[in-house]
């Protein structure tokens, strides 16, 4: 999905909330898909830059921000908010960003995110999200919830199309393999303190179909 149409889609899912203010994730063993990738940095492996696609590169880049926006955006909610599910989830994104950091300095990319705070992006659509999706949960808990709903349906997205994109990179995709079964665990968890406030959800990204099927299942363990 285009982030400009997703843009659009967020104003029908959250309320028509307006667009001009421009994760416990089950990630205990994340550390193994880490140490694959130093590996590479320190000499283990050979892969080096050369070998990847430009969809291949380009999917990295992008995914290193993504995953450093969930985490900006569950921080700042979470200090607005107060509600213990968006510091857990923030934790997990944090591993995230940082698998797929070590992916990017174990295959000689540049980090696009090397020296920017939270909140900062060099992706300008992803700045213009970050800053519509921070404004979308100010006005209520449920509304930041929802935000966090819809994050994890558009990133389970997104990382399964960066991995359709990976060809012969066993490393890339054991990450984002990771990255995808703690997504699925934190919608979970938005889902479910969704519940607890008495809203169901409606999906936006996914179909809904989809989105139930990962909704009401069983927490996953995310093993290596």
């Amino acid at each position: 999905m285009q982030r400009k149409q997703f843009l659009r889609l967020m104003g029908a899912a959250l309320g028509g909330a307006v667009l001009t203010a421009c994760g416990g994730g089950g990630d205990e063993d994340l550390a193994s898909s880490q140490a694959t990738a130093t590996d590479v940095a320190t000499g283990t492996s050979s892969t080096v830059v050369e070998d990847l696609s430009a969809e291949e590169i380009a999917g990295l880049l992008f995914m290193r921000e993504e995953e450093k926006l969930a985490h900006d955006v569950y921080v700042a909610l979470g200090g607005l908010w107060g509600a213990q599910v968006f510091a857990n989830i923030a934790e997990s994104e944090a591993e995230h960003t940082e698998a797929i950091r070590q992916l990017i300095v174990a295959h000689g990319l540049e980090d696009p995110a090397a020296s920017n705070p939270p909140g900062v992006f060099e992706d300008h659509e992803l700045q213009e999200l970050y800053d519509t999706l921070v404004a979308m949960g100010q006005p209520s808990l449920i509304e930041a919830l929802k935000v966090g709903c819809l994050i994890e349906e558009k990133d389970i997205q997104d990382i399964n199309d960066k991995k359709a994109l990976v060809l012969d990179e066993p490393d890339i995709v054991q990450v984002y393999d990771h990255l995808l079964c703690g997504s699925r665990n934190h919608l979970r968890a938005f889902n479910g303190a969704l519940l607890n406030e008495g809203v169901t959800y409606q999906a936006t990204v996914l179909s809904q179909a989809d989105w139930d099927a990962i909704a009401y299942s069983s927490m996953e363990t995310c093993g290596g």
